[in-house]
């Protein structure tokens, strides 16, 4: 009796020493402050977004052809290490495929001050949205990557925000779900505070949905990805890179896969605006 009163005991406090440190656990921010102006190899700055100071909730960038109106505006949810002036793919890619992107940072992470939790994350993900939108114009494009997958699916949840697309890269249907496959020997369901119900929250979202996941994803295993993507609605689509783990995927800006994302979305965009449009002009009606 002894020896199980010690391992019971020794079980709860394990549990309890997680349910304390499991913010800890799930994010590492980069605290290091913005930088006023980012210098890149290709040609790309980044400034700071959309100011200094208190005021600065990301980046963009200057590669947007000259004399062009851009294609759309593409907010960008990075994934969980570093920070958001690291992820100058995205810009290198889309802004010369002529959107314009807003590299958004999370709060308490680059400097910016905030709680590191998933309620503040989203909340201030779709504020982040909503700014982007009113500088910039529709069609508005949310990008996630990793836990900003997570973040993405939250922002894009939001009715009152005219989200024309949402992309996906190495995200998870349910932290729980992911988090319970590795620590099986815990009651997570009962311990996790961020849940980050991706599943969830894009079954509010009928809108254009492209999943891209990682066939040897050793940290978000592509089976999360492929469950997320079996419960959305259309219209989807799905692709794999091949031989890739989570931080190894294709992130040159000159890959085929960029092209293929947008030409899929910009296919699918057009249909679903008009009737987004035709069930708004009805909502208004008497």
């Amino acid at each position: 009796m002894r020896i199980l009163f010690y391992l019971v005991a020794g079980y709860l406090l394990l549990a309890g020493f997680v349910w304390l440190i499991q913010r800890k656990m799930l994010y590492f921010p980069d605290p290091a402050p913005p930088i006023s102006t980012v210098h890149r190899g290709n040609g790309l700055h980044l400034e700071p977004w959309p100011g200094k100071g208190a005021d600065f909730r990301g980046y963009t960038g200057n590669l947007l052809p000259e004399n062009s109106p851009a294609r759309g505006t593409v907010v960008v949810f990075h994934g969980n290490a570093g920070a958001a002036s690291d992820r100058i793919y995205y810009p290198l890619a889309l802004e010369t495929r002529g959107y314009r992107v807003v590299l958004a940072e999370y709060p308490g992470y680059g400097g910016r001050s905030g709680e590191l939790s998933e309620d503040a994350l989203i909340r201030d993900g779709r504020e982040t949205a909503r700014r982007a939108l009113a500088e910039f114009g529709e069609p508005l494009l949310i990008w996630g990557e990793s836990l900003g997958a997570a973040v993405a699916a939250g922002v894009a949840a939001d009715r009152t925000l005219p989200v024309a697309g949402v992309v996906l890269i190495t995200p998870w249907d349910s932290l729980v779900n992911l988090a319970q496959r590795r620590y099986w020997y815990l009651p997570v369901d009962w311990l996790l505070r961020d849940r980050y119900e991706s599943r969830l929250y894009l079954d509010a979202y009928h809108g254009p949905v492209a999943v891209l996941a990682a066939e040897q994803d050793e940290i978000i295993p592509s089976r999360h990805s492929q469950h997320l993507y079996d419960a959305l609605h259309e219209p989807k689509r799905y692709w794999v890179f091949q031989r890739a783990g989570h931080n190894s995927w294709p992130v040159d800006p000159q890959a085929a896969w960029w092209d293929e994302v947008l030409k899929w979305f910009e296919a699918e965009e057009q249909p679903f605006s008009r009737q987004r449009t035709e069930e708004a002009t009805m909502a208004q009606e008497p």
